[in-house]
């Protein structure tokens, strides 16, 4: 497996290690709920080094990332970031992924971790404008700094900017505590928060620069298991499991970030196709009504007929009970982005257990 310059520090801080996407990340460092508290209340520092980064630059570079990227790329200005979907010809994600702008003619394409080497040759198969694809992957560390309280941590260590004037989906080029960083107001929790991109050689100077900070204010450093409840009470969708190739983004409760009006991309074509049409099933989220977990995978039900499966599931630590994501039938339910207090049942270990359909996200968050 793949480990990232900070490996050694997480051995000395006596992280529990697991695999993720080829990586041996940090899994947990005190507890998962622990760290989660930490960050809706603190502060969090994460290790996101397995992230991959794509630049795409010169003549063609806008050109291709519009015909890459589902969301419409032309309404990014320099320093912005935009959250859009790879699609494949039938309308399926290749991924989902954050694009950088830095100029018209560089980009820079944040892609998850399982799926680097898929992405880039990707990007590459449908190159035809002559654009620079280069897979900085190895060159960059990515770090997050996630929390109510990373702001006020974050600001001495930029002495030259202010960083809460960086709004939410903006990056700046900056220095922090010294080191060479792209600032970016972005993260996956929900929370205030920055993801700072340095190069691997700074990695472990950047970490130890903010570590003491977050410790003193009560903060964590934050593993792969806190990171997932995280995202899920933010009602994030996590690759490989709300979503893959053969998921549209309809089906996974993303159509918003479908931008079709007068511009061509790769998918399109099928992508209206089933909007007009309609889609088969779609994604829901859940709240369990007794005390049990469902899983990812586990069969969910309605009236005893079989209408899905949950994709993400996880005790909430904010909430007290079990939340998830659940891909079921469309005819059943009105959409993801509505109340419905439908309720159905969740198979687990052979029992069938009360649950809701609710809103999602399942909490109010700090961005």
């Amino acid at each position: 497996m793949k480990r990232t310059p900070l490996y050694q520090v997480h051995k000395t801080l006596n992280a529990k290690f697991t695999e993720f996407g080829g990586w041996e990340m940090p899994l947990q460092y005190s507890s998962i709920v622990k760290e989660h508290l930490a960050v809706r209340t603190t502060v969090g520092l994460f290790d996101l080094s397995h992230m991959g980064e794509i630049d795409v630059c010169g003549q063609g570079a806008n050109e291709l990332v519009q015909k890459l990227s589902t969301n419409n790329v032309g309404r990014l200005t320099d320093g912005r970031v935009l959250y859009t979907l790879l699609c494949n010809e039938t309308g399926g994600i290749v991924d989902d992924i954050l694009i950088y702008r830095y100029t018209d003619n560089h980009y820079m394409l944040v892609v998850n971790a399982a799926n680097i080497e898929k992405d880039l040759a990707w990007v590459q198969t449908n190159n035809d404008t002559g654009a620079e694809v280069r897979d900085e992957s190895e060159d960059k560390t990515l770090i997050a700094l996630q929390g109510p309280k990373s702001i006020e941590i974050l600001k001495p260590l930029v002495p030259e900017q202010d960083v809460s004037e960086i709004g939410y989906f903006r990056f700046s080029l900056g220095e922090v505590a010294g080191i060479p960083t792209i600032i970016s107001r972005t993260g996956y929790t929900g929370e205030v928060g920055f993801e700072l991109y340095v190069s691997a050689k700074n990695a472990e100077g950047l970490w130890n620069s903010l570590y003491p900070a977050v410790i003193a204010a009560d903060g964590e450093p934050i593993g792969l298991g806190a990171r997932d409840t995280l995202r899920l009470e933010a009602g994030l969708r996590l690759y490989g499991m709300d979503m893959d190739d053969n998921t549209n983004p309809f089906e996974a409760g993303l159509g918003r970030f479908v931008k079709s009006k007068n511009r061509q991309f790769i998918g399109k074509n099928a992508l209206l196709t089933q909007k007009k049409k309609g889609i088969t099933r779609q994604m829901i989220g859940f709240q369990m009504l007794d005390r049990a977990v469902a899983r990812p995978g586990y069969a969910v039900y309605q009236e005893d007929e079989h209408i899905g499966n949950v994709t993400s599931g996880a005790p909430s630590p904010t909430l007290k009970y079990s939340i998830g994501f659940a891909s079921i039938k469309s005819s059943r339910h009105t959409p993801l982005c509505r109340t419905t207090n439908d309720k159905i049942d969740i198979e687990i270990r052979g029992k069938l257990h009360p649950a809701k359909i609710v809103k999602v996200p399942f909490i109010s968050t700090g961005t």
